[in-house]
């Protein structure tokens, strides 16, 4: 086990850095339907090109290790933040399913909350630009 150490935090970092890598995509390719769905949210749409450069930028951060735990902290931040906005829906009027799955959606982003504090605390590990 101990040989898998050295790559655990580079295959780690790939992972948490796709979901926001290719959220920004989406939304760079999804732009009016996502501003759409911000502002039925409440949220502001010109808000929208600062979330993709945050999502990309950190996303790409997080991938190389490039200042990890300022990456770190923010993408954590935002991910509870958007998670309260998006998910944290109580009694819109959905059905049982639909409410389940914004609780399933919550806690996704919690998760990934809590990564997001591991990788501040622990560093980016091995293969990450912080360590040269």
């Amino acid at each position: 086990m101990d040989m898998l150490k050295p790559i655990a935090a580079p295959v780690g970092r790939f992972l948490i850095s796709l979901i926001f890598i290719m959220a920004g995509v989406q939304k760079i390719f999804g732009y009016a339907g996502t501003v759409a769905y911000m502002e039925s949210q409440g949220v502001p749409g010109f808000l929208l090109p600062l979330v993709i450069v945050v999502e990309l930028v950190g996303g790409l951060a997080i991938l190389i290790g490039w200042k990890t735990a300022i990456w770190a902290v923010l993408l954590g931040g935002f991910t509870v933040v958007s998670g309260a906005l998006f998910h944290l829906i109580p009694g819109m009027g959905m059905d049982g399913q639909a409410a389940q799955l914004q609780q399933i959606m919550f806690m996704k982003n919690l998760a990934i909350a809590g990564g997001m504090a591991i990788l501040f605390h622990s560093g980016p590990g091995s293969y990450a630009v912080d360590n040269r």
